[in-house]
């Protein structure tokens, strides 16, 4: 392969990670499932060789742990502030839905003010509710940290997987 387009398929790659990277600050945002994407496109077309299938198989590993630890950590913290399962998930399909009709930034707006509302419906008092949404709140924070942080991880990989 010649070296231009050698160089030119690791910047886009490194661009697309980049973008899943930065992308995850949005919590429906797939950020980790693009990152892994752009790791299998670049193993298409450069070739994974030995190496790069163990760093692939790594690579897979973080992306399933953190799409998984990502909604266990969320769900947790709103449950240990004392959230009703059924109010996670009305936020949850909320957040879904509103995030691919009008935005991401919707979906997150949405998200807590749905389950706000729907641990008022549920008998809490607004102070109750305001302390079970915050704690969705600080799950967010903690799983955006986590999510942030086997991204960066994986990119690490594929820059060694790269060179």
């Amino acid at each position: 392969m010649p070296v231009w387009l050698e160089t030119s398929i690791t910047i886009i790659t490194l661009i697309v990670m980049l973008f899943g990277l930065f992308g995850l600050i949005m919590p429906v945002f797939p950020g980790l499932v693009i990152i892994w994407l752009a790791a299998l496109g670049f193993g298409i077309v450069s070739g994974f060789g030995t190496t790069g299938w163990v760093i692939f198989a790594i690579i897979t590993i973080l992306m399933l742990a953190g799409n998984t630890l990502d909604g266990i950590l969320m769900a947790k913290k709103a449950l240990d502030y004392g959230a009703a399962k059924i109010s996670l998930v009305l936020a949850a399909l909320t957040s879904i839905i509103i995030s691919l009709i009008f935005s991401p930034i919707g979906g997150l707006i949405a998200a807590p003010i749905v389950l706000y509302l729907s641990e008022k419906n549920q008998g809490h008092t607004s102070e109750e509710a305001k302390e079970i949404t915050k704690g969705l709140m600080v799950g967010w924070g903690w799983a955006f940290a986590l999510r942030f942080l086997l991204g960066m991880m994986m990119i690490g990989l594929w820059v060694v997987w790269s060179f």
